[in-house]
């Protein structure tokens, strides 16, 4: 966690962030087998993968731990804080050569694949709803290597806010499709490949060309028939996002 003065950062910094940037005085009396904050977001990381963020409690991470519920309270003041470190420690800063690539749209392409690999890790994650911008270290480090792929193109600083935030929003919502897919197909027992192809089969019962014409077109393609890795669809997305990012940046171009 990193390390600052603690009258270098904002009064009323939400406690979770302040201990991410390692702020805040250490618990004068601790627990037995030494318990501390690293520990507790393990503890709780762990039981987020093993039983998703929804079931997290103190009481359970304390479990874990076989220490008391009060313990915890001593490293973590609430379980909106422990989420905020989990989150935190669970990105992790970007590897060294993500968005260093030669050109602003390989670089940022990097970026976001990245990203998406850093979700997929941690599906746990899309489980916690977004409660304010990048705050926290490891998540400005990495708003700090998207602008920094930015860096070049001429962009406006609000228009390089507005293409990261439309990207970032990009990458969850596919993360997030891609995982509630592959987990509905492992609770019906199938895959996500055998599942598309029955949604063709049955979209065939139930429409018909008078009422339902461009669905028909795309059952005539057999669009359904050889479903196509659910990698193939982000890329498709990211594609379309950095298209218009190109167009954007052009502009920027133009008016010199």
């Amino acid at each position: 966690m990193a390390q600052h003065e603690e009258s270098s950062l904002p009064a009323g910094l939400p406690p979770g962030v302040a201990v991410a940037w390692g702020l805040g005085s250490p618990p004068s009396k601790g627990p037995k087998r030494g318990l501390s904050t690293e520990r507790i977001v393990a503890a709780a990381i762990d039981c987020a993968v093993r039983e998703g963020v929804e079931g997290l409690s103190m009481s359970r991470v304390a479990a874990a731990l076989d220490v008391s519920t009060m313990a915890l309270y001593r490293y973590v003041s609430a379980k909106s804080d422990l989420l905020v470190l989990m989150t935190d420690t669970a990105i992790g800063r970007p590897p060294e050569d993500v968005g260093r690539q030669e050109g602003w749209r390989p670089a940022l392409e990097s970026w976001a694949r990245a990203q998406l690999e850093v979700f997929q890790r941690n599906v746990w994650m899309l489980g916690i709803p977004i409660g304010s911008p990048p705050v926290t270290p490891n998540s400005l480090a990495w708003m700090e290597r998207g602008l920094h792929c930015l860096r070049d193109t001429g962009l406006e600083t609000e228009v390089k806010l507005s293409v990261m935030t439309l990207l970032s929003s990009y990458i969850r919502g596919e993360a997030r499709l891609l995982a509630d897919l592959e987990h509905s197909a492992r609770t019906n027992g199938t895959t996500v490949a055998a599942a598309t192809v029955d949604y063709g089969v049955l979209l065939h019962r139930l429409t018909n060309p008078d009422d339902f014409p461009e669905v028909t077109a795309l059952l005539s393609a057999r669009a359904f028939d050889q479903p196509g890795e659910l990698q193939d669809s982000f890329t498709l997305g990211l594609d379309v996002v950095l298209a218009g990012t190109a167009a954007l940046v052009e502009e920027a171009a133009d008016r010199g």
